[in-house]
């Protein structure tokens, strides 16, 4: 691929995500409830994963046909803008007859099985063009190129590869993130962290809410960011079992669009947004690394 592809408009995209639904369900058996299927890609490194839903309720992985793969691919090449380039993972939902969900993201980094070589990010440039305000600092770092300065500004870190934190087994090895930043003279929060997408945004706040609560208050704190608003950020801690947080963290990444710390959001990136079981063991743990009580 020398030059980037025709985009397709609207109406080609659902009739194509259609036909990839088409080319997914083929080969399976009859009776399927659901297919999730997520498409990652840079250059010419792809991955994809299929899981399929059958009749028990239970999602099993599949594996997807090759006319499948190739239409993802399409639909990858199609969606393309120029200046702008085109997603890097997807992630569509079908039910029995119908599209349930689709997902594109241009700008986060997806979470790899295998993470591609640097020749596999400058493909990406090549194949799908982005001007330099478009690249994200971690395409930049992942291709070699050298960081772009912004004028007045430190620039923010470049993230490492998403990694998701093992299960913690004692409260000392859990972990807590930041909320912000430091703060300035003022007593001001400071934060230096990249914004999420919209769509990225709603999964990490899905991640957060799920998790299950396992102190809180009656109360609500000031906000910080505002604190001349209505007290409202809740006096929560939730865990996942890896990580607990206050209910700050999601407060204001739903208020003011500020990322929990990057390296719990990492961690939610590499778990694919999907929340682990939370048994009673990992609540008192968290309970316990909270309260700085032993736990039972």
């Amino acid at each position: 691929m020398t030059q980037p592809p025709v985009p397709l408009n609207q109406q080609q995209q659902q009739q194509l995500v259609w036909q990839i639904g088409h080319a997914l369900a083929t080969p399976l058996p009859p009776g399927w409830q659901q297919m999730r299927v997520e498409y990652r890609a840079a250059g010419r490194h792809v991955e994809v994963d299929l899981l399929v839903t059958g009749q028990d309720g239970l999602p099993r992985p599949a594996q997807p046909s090759p006319e499948a793969v190739q239409l993802l691919g399409n639909l990858r090449a199609g969606m393309y803008q120029p200046g702008r380039g085109t997603w890097l993972s997807a992630i569509l939902v079908y039910g029995s007859a119908t599209v349930l969900s689709t997902d594109f993201l241009a700008d986060v980094e997806p979470p790899w099985r295998q993470a591609p070589p640097p020749i596999g990010f400058q493909d990406e440039l090549r194949f799908f063009p982005r001007a330099e305000q478009n690249i994200p600092p971690w395409l930049r770092q992942r291709a070699g190129l050298d960081a772009a300065p912004v004028a007045g500004l430190d620039a923010a870190p470049v993230a490492e590869p998403a990694v998701a934190t093992p299960l913690a087994e004692t409260p000392e090895s859990l972990k807590s993130p930041r909320v912000y930043d430091g703060l300035d003279e003022s007593g001001r929060p400071m934060v230096n962290r990249e914004p999420l997408s919209p769509a990225e945004r709603e999964r990490v706040l899905a991640y957060l809410d799920a998790a299950p609560v396992v102190l809180a208050s009656r109360s609500y704190d000031a906000d910080a960011f505002d604190p001349d608003r209505e007290p409202l950020v809740p006096l929560n801690f939730r865990t996942d079992g890896r990580w607990y947080w206050p209910g700050a963290v999601a407060y204001y990444l739903r208020e003011h669009d500020v990322a929990p710390d990057p390296e719990l959001l990492g961690h939610i990136r590499a778990l694919r947004f999907t929340l682990p079981d939370v048994g009673e063991p990992e609540r008192e743990l968290a309970v316990a690394a909270i309260t700085g009580q032993p736990s039972t």
